[in-house]
């Protein structure tokens, strides 16, 4: 007996079904090719239960002919190629011919059709075949309804996530579709809520403004720029506007959202020097060339594109973009002389001296000092009740435009391994110790810092270097994990107003109880923007937003149905950002502190993303580097 047999048919379909639909995401991005392709210029999504039950794809377009609608869902069966010819040259969103018959093969699906010239189909197919077929009377275009995605497929719909999480990657499907093609009025509806509207008149501006939110849509510049037969076009942010991922990058090939390193490369390059380490730029770009110049017949996803000349389309995209962050740094800006007041009003003079307290210009040192709770000396008051806001008066001083590279930071207290997180810690009473003093393995003396991010240490014959930044991220993540309480969180005076992508805000909203237990109160206000209300109270508040980020991330990755990894990640993230930075100046009663937990604790020994946080180098070491 032969070993070797040819699938069935219906397996096969169904193997190729999970090439090309992963989700219902990927479905709705294929329904919606179709729809760009048959010329259409509006196009409703509609899901229910996130796409998982209910998927409706309707489109104005020239719709299908009655005797090709059986066809349409067989494999390798398209109106978009005839020869091999044409695959050097692929015009079109979908020409692969399979879209169709892998969701049919999946799902159950309703079938509503008409051409201009003929009257309307209704076809009913379940797991690709068909089981009703009847005229219609229905308006020009095509409507189709999936029902039930994966139910013939139990071991994939085992590994389907959240109703939610489900609903935001089709979002994220729709966005980029729109972004894509402005000239195309897009809607999408969540149980039966309207969730975006474009209004397809062309303008890419316009549709950033609706899938984006207004604040990043006001962030952008515009780029456009031309390169040996290839053409650039789209938005950039400014460097001031960067995110703390690249989840608002959206690259375009001609029409088609892309995913490609090239590209992102090309663009963070353009950014180089002019964002802080850790941050990335937003972007619309869309990257016009031939069809014969780029190869998107790569995987069936189609999202990954080959390009004949890399090195074009990367110098498109850097200088391009170079030109664009340039002109738009010399653009001059208006300065209107403000009218002085003969005589000033006493709510005036009341308004000044209160400004004098709390709009003096400060350096990002000393902001940053202040902004940071451990580090702060709090007036005497009695101990706050849990929830209650712990108000900081910092000195008058005159207003000053540059702080001085000697400005001191309050030295902080030492951290106990088991105090409560927001627990205030009391002052010491007499000196810091001198470090031959402390209790340690072996004495050791602070030799200095250098370049303003590692002490020096001599223990013995070696020498230490002790990395600030990573050693006190250790710290405060140990400080964070060893509480069994919630983190404790900080009321901020006025709410801030964090911008997340659409995604990211739905998932924020949903987990709103859970992210409670991390320190964060957000409300929701509108086109992806949330309002943070409190955030963990030992995280800086310019920090706040790039956590959230990156919980939301988190979140709509799954990552919840772990508490404990979530829980693990989210403090690694408070830790980081909360930490002594790279190149600020140390005071050396706040180093002598630092010094002494590493060199007294067993596990500070490497942060929490595994950075060690102690080199050292014998004296054997050195002498070796000087060939003695």
């Amino acid at each position: 007996m032969p070993k070797i047999l040819e699938l069935d048919r219906h397996v096969a379909d169904l193997i190729a079904a999970g090439e090309v639909v992963e989700r219902p995401a990927s479905a709705a991005k294929e329904l919606m090719e179709n729809a760009v392709d048959a010329g259409a210029t509006q196009v409703t999504v509609e899901i229910q239960n996130g796409g998982m039950t209910y998927l409706r794809v309707t489109d104005n377009g020239c719709g299908i002919a009655p005797e090709d609608v059986e066809t349409a869902f067989l494999r390798h069966a398209t109106s978009k190629l005839r020869t091999k010819e044409d695959l050097a040259a692929i015009g079109t969103l979908g020409f692969r011919g399979e879209a169709l018959a892998a969701i049919a093969s999946v799902s159950k699906i309703d079938l509503l059709t008409k051409t201009a010239e003929a009257e309307g189909v209704s076809l009913r197919l379940e797991a690709g075949k068909v089981v009703e077929r009847s005229p219609a009377g229905c308006p020009e275009g095509t409507t189709i309804v999936v029902r039930e995605l994966f139910y013939n497929t139990p071991a994939r719909l085992k590994f389907m996530k959240r109703d939610t999480v489900e609903a935001s990657q089709v979002a994220g499907a729709v966005q980029r579709q729109a972004l894509a093609h402005p000239d195309v009025a897009f809607r999408f509806l969540k149980d039966g809520e309207m969730v975006l509207k474009t209004a397809g008149n062309g303008d890419l501006y316009g549709a950033v403004y609706q899938v984006f939110g207004r604040q990043l849509a006001v962030d952008m510049i515009p780029v456009e720029s031309s390169f040996e037969g290839l053409k650039l076009s789209g938005f950039v942010t400014k460097p001031t506007a960067t995110r703390g991922n690249r989840s608002m990058q959206q690259f375009f090939v001609n029409g088609r959202p892309v995913r490609a390193k090239l590209l992102t490369a090309a663009l963070e390059e353009a950014y180089a020097n002019q964002m802080m380490s850790g941050r990335y730029p937003s972007c619309v770009l869309v990257i016009t060339l031939p069809n014969a110049a780029v190869d998107v017949n790569v995987h069936p996803a189609k999202t990954e594109v080959k390009f004949a000349n890399e090195r074009a389309v990367f110098d498109l995209v850097r200088y391009g973009v170079m030109s664009a962050l340039g002109r738009a740094q010399q653009r001059p800006e208006m300065k209107l002389a403000k009218p002085m007041a003969e005589k000033p009003k006493p709510s005036e003079v009341r308004s000044a001296l209160e400004a004098l307290h709390t709009s003096a210009p400060v350096s990002p040192q000393v902001r940053s000092a202040l902004s940071q709770p451990q580090f702060r000396q709090p007036v005497a008051s009695p101990a706050p009740s849990r929830g209650s806001v712990p108000v900081y008066l910092p000195k008058r001083q005159p207003p000053v435009q540059r702080a001085p590279m000697e400005e001191k930071r309050p030295t902080p207290p030492p951290v106990q391994e088991k105090q409560p997180v927001q627990e205030k810690l009391p002052e010491p009473q007499e000196e810091a110790q001198t470090a031959l003093d402390m209790p340690a393995a072996a004495p050791y003396r602070v030799v200095g810092e250098v370049l303003d991010t590692y002490f020096i240490l001599e223990q013995g014959d070696a020498v230490l270097f002790l990395d600030k930044h990573a050693a006190h991220e250790r710290i405060l993540f140990e400080k964070l994990r060893a509480s069994q309480e919630p983190v404790l969180s900080q009321v901020l005076l006025s709410p801030h107003a964090a911008n997340l992508s659409r995604e990211e805000a739905a998932t924020v909203l949903e987990h709103r109880e859970l992210l409670r237990d991390y320190g964060y109160e957000v409300d929701d206000f509108g086109d992806g923007t949330v309002l943070l209300r409190q955030i963990p109270a030992d995280l800086p508040e310019d920090e706040a937003e790039a956590v959230l980020e990156a919980m939301a991330q988190e979140l709509a990755e799954g990552h919840a149905r772990d508490p404990k990894s979530l829980r693990d990640e989210l403090l690694h993230t408070i830790a980081c950002k909360a930490a002594i930075k790279g190149g600020w100046h140390t005071d050396p009663k706040e180093r002598d502190a630092l010094i002494r937990e590493v060199m007294t604790r067993d596990d500070i020994r490497y942060c929490p993303h595994g950075r060690p946080v102690v080199l050292r180098l014998t004296k054997g070491q050195i002498e070796k580097q000087f060939k003695r």
